[in-house]
């Protein structure tokens, strides 16, 4: 089973920027996408991020579009998650996740992920 580790999770003030990396313990060419998901308390898992490993298409949730960026560097096996402008409400707990097949248009869904990460803790103050 290949592992996900998170990591670049922190405290930052509004209008901060972080820096998120999942690795992988394996290749990533054994997945189709991999996303970014998040989960603040008592709030559902909502998916933030997702970039298909060949081609590197990506799609992102509405409410970090234009702030929020995903990468990948396939020779390394790490997905990135840059996020620039950071508001109070991005405050979650940051989760990397990946899938094996599915349809792209669902790789916003947690149900389309098989595999997951431990998590990271992204706190934003005002």
């Amino acid at each position: 089973q290949v592992q996900l580790a998170e990591s670049g999770g922190g405290s930052v003030q509004a209008g901060g920027s972080l820096r998120l990396s999942c690795a992988a313990s394996a290749s990533v060419y054994r997945y189709y996408y991999m996303g970014w998901f998040r989960q603040a308390p008592g709030k559902d898992r909502e998916g933030v991020a997702a970039i298909q490993v060949i081609g590197g298409t990506t799609t992102y949730a509405d409410s970090v579009r234009g702030r929020f960026t995903i990468s990948r560097d396939t020779a390394k096996n790490i997905v990135f998650l840059q996020m620039n402008s950071l508001k109070p409400e991005d405050t979650a707990m940051y989760y990397c996740a990946a899938a094996t097949g599915g349809a792209w248009v669902r790789a916003l869904e947690k149900i389309a992920y098989p595999v997951w990460g431990q998590g990271t803790q992204v706190t934003v103050s005002s």
